[in-house]
C-alpha cells in the first residue's frame, strides 16, 4: 500500500467492509453526548462531514436536531438511511444524508454548527486538501458559527513500536439476519507508520466466525491517513479565517495533553 495519495481521500470500502464499519467503528468515548450538547446549544440545522453509517447524526436527530450529514460514500450512507428508517417518522424528518467530497462541496445553505467527527478530517492526504475542505466549512457557517473537530493527537514513538505487526483488534458480534442467529468477527489490524510524511496505514483484516470458530468469511479494509500535530492544527484553522475556543484532551472536557485527543471548537471569525 502506497502512502503517496496526493490528491485524494484515503478511504475505500467494498460492500462487506462497509456492513462491518457500524460494528468496528464506534468513535471516542463521550462524543455522542458531547455533539448533542453542544448542538443542542447553538440550535439547528448542523451539518457533519464524514457522517459514514448515521452514528453521530441520528442521535442528534433524536434529540431534536436538524441534521445534514455529508458522506463521499454511498454505500456507507446506504446503511444510514437503512438505520434512519428504523427510527420515528419524527427523527427521519430531521435528518438528510447527502454524498459529496469534504473539500468541494456546495449545499447553498449555511450552519451554526459543523461537526467533523472521528478522525475524518485526517483522510485528507496533503496541506492543500486540508485548507480546502477547512474553507468549504467555513462557507457554510454562519459569522460565529462554530467547527467541532476530532482527531487523533500522535504520538510516532509508539506508533512505531507497532510497525509491521498484526496485531488483534476488539471484535465483535454481527447478525447473521438468518433466523437471528449472530457471528462473531475476529479483527486484525497491521500498522506501518512513515514519520517523516506523517502518515498511519493500517491494514485491517475482518475474519467472521461460524458457530465453531472456523473462518466462514474473511474481508479487508486498507487505508492511510495522515495525522497532524496540534499547532499545525491551530494553525491550519486560524489560516482559514478560525478562531479557536477550546481545545480539549477527550470529550469529557479534560485538558489536553502529548498522545491524548484533540477536541476543536473553532469559531467562524473571517473570510476563509
Amino acid at each position: 500500500m502506497t502512502n503517496d495519495r496526493s490528491g485524494e481521500l484515503s478511504d475505500a470500502f467494498t460492500s462487506s467492509v462497509a456492513d462491518a464499519y457500524d460494528h468496528y467503528y464506534q468513535g471516542v468515548p463521550g462524543d455522542i453526548r458531547f455533539y448533542v450538547e453542544e448542538a443542542l446549544k447553538a440550535g439547528s440545522p448542523v451539518l457533519e462531514i464524514g457522517c459514514g453509517t448515521g452514528r453521530v447524526a441520528i442521535p442528534l436527530a433524536e434529540a431534536g436536531i436538524e441534521v445534514v450529514g455529508l458522506d463521499r460514500e454511498e454505500r456507507i450512507t446506504e446503511i444510514a438511511r437503512r438505520k434512519l428508517a428504523l427510527c420515528s417518522d419524527e427523527t427521519q424528518r430531521r435528518v438528510s444524508f447527502v454524498n459529496g467530497d469534504m473539500r468541494d462541496f456546495d449545499l447553498k445553505r449555511i450552519f451554526p454548527t459543523v461537526i467533523v467527527a472521528y478522525n475524518t478530517f485526517l483522510h485528507l492526504m496533503t496541506p492543500d486538501d486540508q485548507s480546502r475542505a477547512l474553507s468549504r466549512i467555513h462557507a457554510h457557517l454562519e459569522v460565529g458559527g462554530r467547527l467541532i473537530l476530532n482527531v487523533l493527537d500522535p504520538r510516532p514513538d509508539v506508533l512505531a513500536t507497532r510497525d509491521g505487526k498484526l496485531e488483534q483488534a476488539r471484535g465483535f458480534v454481527r447478525p447473521d439476519g438468518l433466523g437471528g442467529a449472530s457471528n462473531a468477527v475476529r479483527v486484525s489490524v497491521c500498522s506501518r507508520t512513515d514519520a517523516e510524511r506523517q502518515t498511519l496505514s493500517q491494514d485491517v483484516i475482518f475474519e467472521e466466525l461460524d458457530a465453531v470458530g472456523r473462518v466462514k468469511s474473511k474481508s479487508y479494509r486498507s487505508f492511510v491517513i495522515r495525522y497532524v500535530y496540534r499547532y499545525e492544527m491551530e494553525h491550519l484553522l486560524r489560516l482559514r479565517g478560525f478562531e479557536i475556543d477550546a481545545l480539549y484532551g477527550d470529550f469529557f472536557r479534560n485538558p489536553h495533553g502529548r498522545g491524548t485527543e484533540q477536541v476543536w471548537v473553532a469559531r467562524k471569525v473571517a473570510s476563509g
